[in-house]
């Protein structure tokens, strides 16, 4: 354990996981290897594991894209897989890490998958349709997709697909959708969905820096605690499997 920005230990037992035993998988934007790590644990034949290079390789908006990564660098550290590393040698374990852009995605590079997962990724992309087309590519089996959402919409236009655009500033936050809009593009890039949860919440991690109570901020750790049970990132999941042919 590390005192981190967030705590993914309490989300594994609400995420929709597929049999991953003697399986094939892939963990799409490991940055530790979180779920890396869980796939090995629960039986994975090989996990391979992907994420970029250097934080300058992020989506940066136009107006932070000059100092983006170098500023994220400095807080997280210049080594991006430091973490990664670590925990791999703690656990002697044989999950291999690959610096491949999701984007890059195809089955001539990296081959095909029984089990992929991809976990807050798709918010941070100037295009998630096109990164998840590309997971689509070399998913021979399962999809896993856990994303953030955003819960104000959610609650107000449940059945409706609806997107929040940021694209400014240091957060790297593009399209955050309501869950609607999590499951219509699983579905628009070609998958079929087989099981989808209800919101719940990533809970921050006891170095995330405090939160500032404004009136909004406890409107909405307010709306977290009613409808998920807790405050935190709201997300939602979904389990998939390619419609048609890869």
């Amino acid at each position: 354990m590390t005192p981190g920005w967030f705590d993914l230990r309490p989300v594994l037992r609400k995420m929709p996981w597929p049999d991953v035993r003697g399986k094939r998988c892939l963990d799409i934007g490991t940055y530790d290897g979180f779920l890396a790590y869980e796939m090995e644990k629960r039986g994975a034949s090989e996990v391979i594991a992907i994420d970029i290079e250097d934080h300058t390789q992020w989506d940066w908006p136009v107006d932070v894209r000059a100092t983006g990564g170098e500023n994220l660098a400095k807080l997280a550290g210049p080594e991006k897989s430091r973490g990664f590393r670590i925990a791999s040698k703690a656990l002697d374990s044989k999950v291999q890490l690959q610096q491949v852009n999701v984007y890059d995605l195809s089955p001539e590079r990296v081959g095909t998958f029984d089990v992929v997962v991809c976990g807050t990724l798709m918010l941070h992309l100037r295009d998630p349709l096109r990164a998840l087309e590309a997971v689509r590519s070399i998913c021979a089996g399962k999809f896993l997709s856990a994303e953030e959402i955003d819960l104000s919409l959610t609650v107000q236009h449940p059945k409706k697909p609806l997107f929040k655009l940021n694209g400014i500033g240091e957060l790297c936050q593009w399209f955050t959708p309501n869950m609607a809009g999590h499951r219509r593009m699983i579905a628009a890039a070609g998958f079929e969905i087989e099981h989808a949860t209800r919101p719940y919440v990533i809970p921050f991690g006891v170095s995330h820096p405090p939160r500032a109570r404004t009136p909004r901020s406890l409107f909405h750790k307010a709306l977290q605690q009613t409808v998920c049970g807790s405050a935190g990132v709201p997300h939602s999941a979904v389990l998939a499997h390619p419609r048609g042919p890869i």
